[in-house]
């Protein structure tokens, strides 16, 4: 590698670290937390307690970043007492068990556990102005048996990718065979395998025999990576490790900037997600929680946290200025673009399996663990 591309690269793992563009930005400074957690949230004396993912809410430093937090005590009054980041959803679901929250932000099984464990309460989305702004289908996502339990925020969706030098032809059938493939390390990646099969229409409506399909697509190489950190992403294109990867579309975007000549499988359908903000249970004043809700429905904050995390914006206003090229990368707003997406909800899903009743998410995790360990 020549020492332009070297440096290229260098630039590449530092986005991945350091911000955007990057897709889990480094840990902002939080507010000093109370002293003494309160058996639930803060809320009657106007302050809030935040769980989110790092560059869903930042406040400002140095290096430019941007201050939307800052703001919004400055513009409605209310005080964040706690702002608690993660980096991964397997790190949101251990550390929203651990004390109350006012607002939280989930993917689709995080949200479903949640409503299922009492542990959010429906939103009226006549208080949150700006709601029907939204995408439906995203809003649609986020409504359970009548009542909305989540205001979406922001969203992303896979891709398969190759690099072009070392990959000729062949599709999805010789990337699942490849040992120098890299899946990412969740148990929804098996609804991937279940699309790559081709034998189901709804990728998170399996029966067994589906799940059990799905898993031998898994199984055909057992020495491919599973991912969780993307700059292991980075690393394996850098070194050759890795002829395939599955990304999102802003991962494949930096390592063609470093210099890396990958090229996206074409194919027909593929999964994305969406993460939603939640309204934490038995809140005594839910008054500045629902100013949040307000707050990152509208159109700047979303602007700045899909600049900044490298995903899509909920609200289509949003894509003005630096959320531009975010927006034109995701196609937002192409709704042909988007019919393609499967977006994932926790299994059973609806569930309408042709062939048996739908395996449930404990059978996929169970399932996953072994195929990953």
């Amino acid at each position: 590698m020549n020492r332009r591309r070297t440096y290229a690269m260098a630039l590449a793992v530092t986005a991945l670290t350091a911000g955007m563009g990057a897709a889990r930005p480094t840990p902002s400074p939080s507010p000093t937390p109370s002293p003494t957690p309160s058996p639930s949230a803060s809320q009657s004396d106007g302050t809030l307690q935040i769980l989110t993912y790092r560059g869903y809410a930042e406040y400002g430093g140095t290096s430019g970043r941007v201050n939307w937090v800052g703001s919004f005590e400055k513009e409605t009054g209310c005080r964040i007492a706690r702002l608690d980041t993660v980096q991964s959803a397997e790190e949101m679901a251990d550390r929203v068990g651990q004390r109350p929250y006012d607002v939280i932000t989930a993917g689709p099984v995080l949200a479903g556990d949640l409503i299922e464990r009492k542990q959010v309460q429906a939103i009226d989305p006549a208080k949150v102005s700006g709601y029907t702004d939204l995408d439906k289908r995203f809003r649609d996502m986020s409504t359970v048996s009548g009542k909305v339990y989540g205001v979406p925020y922001l969203w992303a969706y896979d891709e398969f990718i190759y690099d072009s030098t070392k990959v000729t032809g062949g599709g999805l059938e010789q990337l699942f065979a490849s040992e120098r493939a890299a899946l990412r390390d969740n148990p929804l990646t098996i609804a991937d395998a279940a699309l790559a099969d081709g034998s189901v229409k709804e990728p998170y409506e399996l029966s067994e025999a589906d799940l059990d399909k799905a898993v031998a697509m898994l199984e055909r190489n057992k020495d491919r990576t599973y991912w969780r950190n993307p700059i292991d992403l980075v690393k394996g294109f850098a070194t050759g490790a890795l002829d395939y990867a599955q990304v999102t579309p802003y991962y494949r975007l930096l390592l063609q900037k470093a210099g890396k000549p990958v090229k996206v499988l074409q194919t027909p359908r593929t999964t994305g997600w969406v993460d939603s903000w939640m309204l934490g249970a038995n809140l005594p004043d839910t008054t500045c929680a629902y100013r949040w809700l307000n707050w990152v429905t509208a159109a700047n904050a979303q602007r700045d946290a899909a600049a900044w995390a490298g995903m899509a914006p909920a609200n289509d206003k949003a894509c003005k200025g630096r959320a531009k090229a975010m927006c034109e990368t995701y196609g937002v707003g192409e709704s042909k673009a988007l019919d393609r997406v499967e977006f994932a909800v926790r299994p059973p899903g609806g569930c309408g399996a042709k062939d048996g009743e739908c395996t449930d998410y404990a059978a996929w995790t169970d399932r996953w663990r072994e195929l990953a360990k």
